[in-house]
């Protein structure tokens, strides 16, 4: 039951965000935004899918429950969806799942983008690893990270290399 609450906040949190991704490539691209790596973001969206499928199946058959030390991992995952706020607020109409930017816009440096380049990027890998260990679901936990990873070596080069053509990115970073 536990596992059930959770998945359900994990959901709907996700379609929120996609509403509010929608919203703001709806007004980026009315600005004038461009979009980069349209033929990455098929598979990032299907590793995300994937992941909730494994992360079911993993704890239903193969009979997952609580790691003895949830309460710990539980704070853990708290504490990154705070992040996981943070970042969102501090990119406002600039946040997206996909890969939009605004020529000349200038690069967001508040918020985590003061300390790092890419904080959501670094959420999400930490949630891949966090969420599949509070119910102990090891594989997806190890399956997930690495695809993860792998899409993000395509990702990251991708959408630095829109930043820097289409706003002062070089300068800050």
């Amino acid at each position: 039951m536990v596992f059930i609450i959770f998945l359900a906040f994990l959901i709907f949190q996700r379609v929120v965000e996609l509403f509010i991704a929608n919203s703001n490539e709806r007004w980026m691209k009315e600005q004038g935004a461009k979009e980069y790596g349209q033929n990455h973001y098929r598979f990032m969206v299907l590793i995300h899918v994937g992941f909730f499928i494994s992360l079911i199946v993993e704890i239903f058959i193969m009979n997952r429950s609580l790691h003895p030390y949830w309460p710990l991992l539980l704070i853990f995952f708290i504490i990154v969806q705070i992040g996981r706020v943070w970042v969102i607020s501090s990119l406002g109409k600039y946040w997206n799942t996909k890969i939009i930017v605004l020529p000349g816009a200038e690069v967001v440096k508040k918020g985590p983008f003061k300390y790092m380049k890419h904080p959501n990027y670094f959420i999400v890998t930490i949630e891949l690893l966090v969420i599949p260990l509070l119910f102990q679901a090891y594989v997806t936990a190890c399956v997930f990270f690495i695809l993860n990873q792998i899409i993000l070596m395509v990702r990251i080069p991708l959408e630095e290399r829109a930043l820097k053509e289409n706003t002062d990115y070089d300068t800050y970073f």
